[in-house]
């Protein structure tokens, strides 16, 4: 499933095909523990689908290149 997502840093909005179906988003956001819904996703593929977050955004956080 494609996924699209604005990240709160750059404002970029970024899309990543996810192994998941409505079925798991609906459970998420049901309020089920995405890490037990969503087990084969990674760790930066659940981060990015709950805050839009990429890997290169956490990089320049920790770089303090933005704040």
């Amino acid at each position: 499933m494609i996924i699209g997502r604005k990240s709160p840093v750059t404002g970029l909005v970024t899309h990543m095909d996810l192994d998941i179906t409505q079925a798991h988003l609906d459970l998420w956001q049901g309020g089920e523990y995405i890490q037990h819904v969503m087990p084969n996703l990674t760790v930066d593929e659940r981060e990015f689908l709950m805050t839009g977050m990429v890997g290169d955004d956490w990089e320049n956080i920790m770089e303090g290149e933005i704040t």
